[in-house]
């Protein structure tokens, strides 16, 4: 049977009907696909926290290896603390320190998962 050229078929979509929520309903992750500005700042604060773990780290890390140039300098006689304090005694407070800030930024991560998901 041969079809009218006038008569064509239309498809006609629309949003899916389980996808539809009342109205009003808030949803972090919507702000932040859509590039709003809360989602803005959603992102900027886990951003934010990132950073400050990262400088934290930073900071410590200074704290920790730059005072070894003045100590070894203060010390000109002592090889074996030289060799002790770089092959030895700096490794344990370095794991401690990625150890932290690894632990520090997967809980930014977490929280941020857990604010967006809305659990």
């Amino acid at each position: 049977m041969p079809q009218d050229p006038a008569e064509r078929r239309v498809t006609v979509t629309g949003p899916p009907r389980r996808a539809r929520r009342a109205s009003g309903y808030y949803r972090p992750r919507t702000e932040i696909d859509e590039q709003t500005t809360l989602g803005h700042t959603y992102v900027r604060s886990l951003m934010r926290s990132q950073l400050r773990a990262g400088l934290t780290a930073l900071a410590v890390l200074g704290l920790l290896v730059g005072p070894l140039p003045l100590l070894f300098a203060a010390l000109p006689d002592a090889r074996g603390l030289e060799w002790a304090v770089l092959g030895f005694g700096l490794y344990a407070p370095l794991v401690l320190l990625a150890r932290w800030y690894v632990r520090r930024a997967e809980r930014n991560e977490r929280d941020f998962v857990r604010l967006v998901e809305d659990r």
